[in-house]
């Protein structure tokens, strides 16, 4: 595995922390007491990463 696709898979956890905590932040469950449009934020930035990561590990080729 090379460093691209390390580095996409990290943007791509880092992608799902975001969605979850800007959901969980928009229903008030888990603790997180963010406003609706303060959980938008993590949202939105985490969508950003998700789909950054799936496509750096889409675009890089596996070499042997």
């Amino acid at each position: 595995m090379n460093q691209k696709r390390t580095f996409g898979a990290i943007l791509t956890i880092l992608g799902i922390i975001g969605i979850i905590y800007g959901a969980l932040g928009f229903l008030h469950m888990a603790g997180v007491a963010l406003s609706k449009i303060n959980s938008l934020v993590p949202f939105a930035v985490g969508l950003i990463f998700f789909f950054a990561g799936i496509n750096l590990v889409k675009a890089t080729g596996d070499r042997a």
